[in-house]
């Protein structure tokens, strides 16, 4: 089965063209498919319905999240339909599973208050902290996943025009914009950059040794800020994405244009952000409005 595997993350490495963060999930979750089949002796060939559910049971005996179930799931079926169109089996059980039903949970995000607070670098002296500044104006302003920030490179700033062409899920490219303070933010980054470097980098942000700064490392930077900061609630790279996407529909703009900046396929993606709103504007208007 190793070897199957191995075939298919090619394949959607090769010609589906999958992200990076994809093809690593699913590598994960069907490599802990297969290491149960071969503990509990089935044939994944052969497998039946009612050993995919004790598989799934198995997963919720070791307390995954419904959410987590979803995606080995999905990525086991998207296996076996690869297995299908090889002509390894016949008929693709797992189009018979239903993935579980994820409640859903409004994103975590910022009030204005709180941003100042984050963003508040007025005693960045050093390149390091200088450069974190850069990365926390550049993630509020463009609403960039993690992933696509680690990403950026030199040649996809364009300072002028303040944009920046961004590789997004599925390799599809797309532009975001950011204002003057992140403009600001980048420029004094530039000038500080050169001495963290130790050798040529094609890459935006620089980490520790001189190379490319990596996904976990901004999160690490996250948890090191909130704590400096004493923020009461925990904040991700992913919550200033949240706070992007609920700041500016909060001032007017169209969701169409939000699911664009974000790089949203489904616009139902998006959409979660105006229940947010909703939510927040009718608290703000119970807590403000003196006569109830």
């Amino acid at each position: 089965m190793l070897v199957e595997i191995n075939k298919y993350l090619d394949y959607i490495k090769d010609v589906r063209n999958y992200s990076e963060n994809t093809i690593i999930g699913y590598e994960t979750e069907l490599k802990k498919f297969e290491n149960y089949l071969k503990k509990t002796n089935i044939d994944y060939k052969k497998i039946t319905k009612e050993e995919i559910w004790q598989y799934l049971k198995y997963l919720d005996d070791q307390n995954y999240e419904k959410r987590s179930i979803a995606k080995h799931i999905t990525a086991i079926r998207s296996f076996y339909d690869f297995l299908k169109s090889e002509n390894k089996i016949e008929f693709n059980i797992f189009k018979t599973i239903r993935n579980p039903k994820i409640d859903k949970t409004l994103p975590n995000f910022l009030n204005y208050e709180e941003l100042a607070t984050l963003l508040d670098f007025n005693n960045a002296k050093t390149p390091w902290e200088i450069e974190e500044r850069c990365i926390f104006e550049m993630l509020y302003a463009t609403g960039l996943r993690v992933s696509e920030l680690s990403n950026i490179k030199l040649k996809d700033v364009d300072v002028t025009n303040r944009s920046i062409k961004v590789m997004g899920k599925g390799s599809k490219e797309r532009i975001v914009y950011f204002g003057k303070h992140a403009k600001k933010a980048y420029e004094d980054y530039m000038n500080v950059r050169d001495q963290l470097l130790k050798k040529d980098l094609e890459y935006v942000f620089v980490n520790k040794i001189g190379g490319k700064l990596s996904r976990s490392s901004i999160e690490q930077i996250f948890l090191k800020r909130a704590k400096k900061i004493s923020l009461e609630h925990h904040i991700s790279p992913h919550t200033l994405r949240h706070t992007f996407a609920t700041h500016i529909l909060e001032n007017g703009a169209d969701i169409r244009t939000v699911q664009e900046l974000l790089g949203h396929e489904k616009l139902g993606t998006t959409q979660i952000y105006t229940h947010l709103t909703s939510d927040y504007l009718k608290e703000e208007y119970r807590k403000k409005l003196p006569r109830q």
